[in-house]
């Protein structure tokens, strides 16, 4: 596995391969085009992409209005910028106009600023060909904007009934009916008591008395 071995090797050392790259920026910048094999295009893009944003990173018309350490500050910025680009770009036309056109057309455009297109094939050796080129003017207002994920609408958690156990109603209570009272026995009538009859015992007595 050929970890932290990024890009091609395209059969070349490391001091040609990038000698390679630097004249095929320099031709990119300067002609907007070129054509060359599928592989080579693919490795060109990512350090093509890479020295044009830093031609946009402080374009000309950024200095506008500027003035005293704020102006002082950006021109060093600027020329830091043009250092580290003149390392791939040996045209010092091409550099020129690296900072200067090209860091107007591409300073509101995020990236992006080669395409590549197929061409077939060479004749001879099969080799798959491909034609490398700058994008044209970018304009914000036509630039395809994402539409926003749909967040998800709250849902709405139905009221969740308490389950309050109903106390159970308490009966009425049943209407105890009147209780009827018997109607009381009739007493009967005291027996009159006979007139006691005076017992002869008492007219005994009055006979002894006598």
């Amino acid at each position: 596995m050929r970890h932290r071995k990024a890009g091609r090797r395209l059969g070349r050392n490391s001091s040609h391969r990038k000698a390679m790259y630097r004249n095929m920026v320099t031709s990119l910048i300067v002609h907007g085009q070129i054509k060359t094999t599928e592989a080579k295009a693919k490795e060109l893009r990512r350090i093509a992409d890479k020295i044009i944003t830093m031609g946009t990173r402080v374009p000309l018309s950024s200095l506008d209005g500027l003035s005293g350490d704020q102006l002082k500050s950006a021109q060093a910025r600027r020329v830091h910028f043009i250092r580290r680009a003149r390392r791939w770009v040996n045209n010092p036309e091409a550099l020129e106009r690296l900072f200067g056109e090209y860091s107007e057309r591409y300073k509101q455009r995020p990236g992006g600023y080669t395409r590549i297109r197929k061409m077939g094939f060479r004749s001879g050796d099969q080799a798959p060909m491909a034609l490398i080129e700058l994008v044209g003017d970018y304009d914000p207002s036509t630039a395809k904007v994402k539409a926003p994920k749909k967040e998800a609408a709250p849902v709405e958690e139905a009221p969740v009934e308490e389950a309050v156990e109903a106390a159970p109603e308490e009966a009425p209570a049943a209407e105890e009916a009147p209780v009827e009272e018997a109607p009381a026995a009739e007493e009967a009538p005291a027996a009159e008591e006979a007139p006691a009859e005076e017992a002869p015992a008492e007219a005994e007595e009055a006979k002894d008395s006598e």
